[in-house]
């Protein structure tokens, strides 16, 4: 069978609306900072109503990481639903755009497109509130065995575990993955997420998961310590290969039980945070498609969350790929 795609995600497809915030404006929403919640349509649009002017981009955590893969010179596909309005077609054209392949068909009747409303304080925390919309009608019937089978990785969305629909299509995906020989890989997205679903987020992992994405608020989270330590140890025997993001601090690389550290990129000014975890992802993922060692796998993860927080918006906005042969990982 042909290679067609070093990465096929599956995620939630968003618009993103991306705004600066105070503090102030946060508390006085009754937002927790550097968190996302969900909000029905009504919540959304009040919220909305409020923001100050911004940027609204395509977004969505494994769409972006798709962006960034694209970016490096990698070939991706996305799977999610979007409406058949006039940011689901915005939505389709993004991927079009930067060469991804998106086949989904749109939904005709429900609810609208995906809306992630993003408030970002002057210290570059974001902070989320997210009207899922069409994108929880994604269903293991939206699954194209042809796109999973021909995936080096199949990159699955931890927020998708909100909905149930979206489970099944987890456990299809990994099944066709599987029986194909191909990779699974799992960003566990939030820690509120891993509160909600600790339990069934823990047998996935350990039923079916090759690589896992989180970051330490997330680690900590799944196994219920206020230690990165404890949590990493934790982690060891569940996973064969797993990394871990810490901002400035770097990431942890978990292989077999083995530990790799990778250092942080040197950045000036953090702008804003939105998109950090999903272009590290699409870096290491890339380096792990085309057989780079996991050093440089880390390391193009970390060039790729550098360069999408020194500036707003969850995309890259040079080439990835220029960038990272500038420093020699290509």
């Amino acid at each position: 069978m042909p290679e067609l795609h070093d990465v096929a995600a599956i995620g939630n497809a968003i618009v993103d609306v991306i705004c600066p915030a105070t503090d102030e404006f946060l508390d006085a929403h009754g937002l927790t900072k550097g968190a996302m919640m969900l909000v029905d349509a009504e919540q959304s649009a009040a919220l909305y109503s409020k923001m100050q002017p911004g940027l609204e981009a395509s977004g969505g955590s494994a769409a972006n990481t798709i962006a960034g893969l694209a970016s490096l010179g990698g070939r991706g596909a996305f799977l999610g639903k979007v409406a058949n309005d006039q940011l689901g077609r915005v939505f389709a054209h993004d991927l079009a755009a930067i060469g991804a392949h998106y086949a989904n068909a749109p939904l005709e009747q429900g609810p609208a497109t995906a809306v992630s409303m993003i408030n970002v304080t002057p210290d570059g925390q974001r902070t989320m509130c997210t009207y899922l919309g069409a994108s929880v009608m994604f269903t293991d019937d939206d699954v194209d065995p042809a796109v999973i089978e021909a995936a080096r990785i199949v990159y699955l969305e931890g927020y998708l575990f909100d909905a149930e629909p979206a489970r099944r299509a987890f456990a299809k995906a990994a099944g066709l993955a599987h029986g194909a020989g191909r990779m699974i890989a799992l960003t566990l997205s939030d820690g509120f997420v891993v509160e909600r679903h600790r339990a069934a987020l823990k047998g996935f992992i350990e039923s079916q998961v090759d690589l896992l994405f989180a970051n330490e608020s997330e680690i900590t989270a799944l196994f219920e310590t206020a230690n990165f330590e404890a949590a990493v140890e934790a982690l060891r025997p569940h996973v064969r290969l797993a990394a871990v993001t810490r901002g400035p601090r770097g990431s942890v690389v978990l292989d077999r039980g083995e530990r790799l550290s990778v250092a942080a990129e040197p950045l000036e000014k953090v702008v804003d945070t939105t998109g950090a975890g999903d272009q590290y992802a699409a870096g290491f993922m890339f380096g792990l498609a085309r057989g780079k060692p996991l050093q440089v796998c880390g390391r193009l993860g970390s060039i790729a969350a550098a360069e999408v927080i020194s500036h707003y918006g969850p995309r890259p906005q040079v080439s990835l790929r220029e960038l990272a042969a500038s420093k020699g990982c290509l």
